[in-house]
């Protein structure tokens, strides 16, 4: 069947069609996002505002008469840190329901680190032992280790690139010592989880997703994305922590030049890099693979995984 799948994210809104069946790799057809930015519609104590609103509302309807478009026979939503904070995220849920007809799935921090493991685990199979998967979004990092489909371990921590960015950074570039406050605020949060993850064992392979990642990844050399996804990728703590330093001394202008770095994440990226290379750092990770699946295709696995067999 075809697909359709509404990502409504911190940073970006997304609709991703696809087509599927059970015990089949999901195939993309369309993709469709715009950078939102909700995370930054949230004034007030953490009140979406009526302008964040009216945007969401316009993507979801454009993107049902995209969907229509191409034949999408059912459509699923969720929605992630952004709308989860939200202090009336279920007011606007519930007026997007009724003038859209759209139920979207309000996922927990623990929702999105198992689903991206699913995906993580789908991707890479068995053979790839005990994974420890990183995963870090606009308004959180997620982190899961485990042997089977499921993780023994699911954490989510409020350190998302664009939230950390928000809260830290009053300059570009930012002057060092924001830089230093927030590293040292970062590897506390980590560091008081470490012990609950590595207590399952330690991993056989390390595996990061998202976009974050990929950025990383690339500016540190990994294979663009035009490539394909079956190109191996990978960012190694060296090359993380080199570029940590470089970016930190970067406006925002000269890390959107990097390559494959977008204008509407270059602000971000530094966060990011402080954030991953604390990651890697307390997890004694020399190197992460990174892979093209995460959380979109987790909901669409264990959507397809609940359907009657073909």
């Amino acid at each position: 069947m075809r697909l359709g799948v509404l990502d409504i994210g911190s940073n970006t809104v997304h609709l991703l069609v696809v087509d599927a069946h059970r015990g089949a790799q999901p195939l993309p057809a369309y993709s469709h996002k715009v950078e939102l930015r909700l995370a930054e519609h949230l004034h007030e104590g953490d009140k979406l505002s009526p302008g964040g609103e009216r945007e969401l509302l316009r993507f979801v309807e454009d993107s049902l008469r995209i969907a229509e478009d191409k034949g999408v026979e059912d459509i699923m939503a969720f929605a992630t840190s952004a709308v989860r904070e939200a202090i009336n995220g279920e007011d606007v849920l519930t007026r997007l329901r009724s003038a859209t007809g759209v139920d979207v799935q309000v996922l927990s921090g623990q929702d999105e680190a198992r689903l991206t493991f699913l995906a993580v685990r789908r991707w890479f199979g068995w053979s790839s032992g005990r994974l420890l998967v990183l995963d870090i979004g606009g308004g959180s990092l997620e982190i899961a280790s485990g042997i089977e489909e499921a993780p023994d371990v699911a954490v989510s921590l409020p350190l998302g690139a664009g939230r950390m960015t928000r809260r830290w950074f009053s300059a570009d570039p930012p002057p060092p010592e924001e830089v230093r406050s927030m590293r040292r605020q970062v590897r506390a949060e980590i560091g008081r989880i470490v012990g609950d993850v590595v207590k399952y064992g330690r991993a056989d392979h390390a595996v990061a997703t998202s976009k974050t990642f990929k950025q990383l990844a690339r500016i540190a050399g990994a294979a663009p994305s035009g490539e394909g996804s079956y190109v191996k990728r990978v960012l190694g703590r060296d090359d993380l922590s080199r570029w940590t330093e470089r970016l930190a001394t970067m406006s925002n202008a000269r890390r959107a030049a990097l390559p494959g770095v977008s204008a509407g994440r270059a602000p971000q990226l530094l966060a990011g890099a402080v954030v991953a290379e604390a990651t890697m750092d307390l997890f004694d990770t020399r190197e992460l693979e990174i892979c093209p699946w995460a959380l979109r295709e987790g909901v669409i696995l264990r959507r397809l995984d609940g359907m009657p067999g073909a």
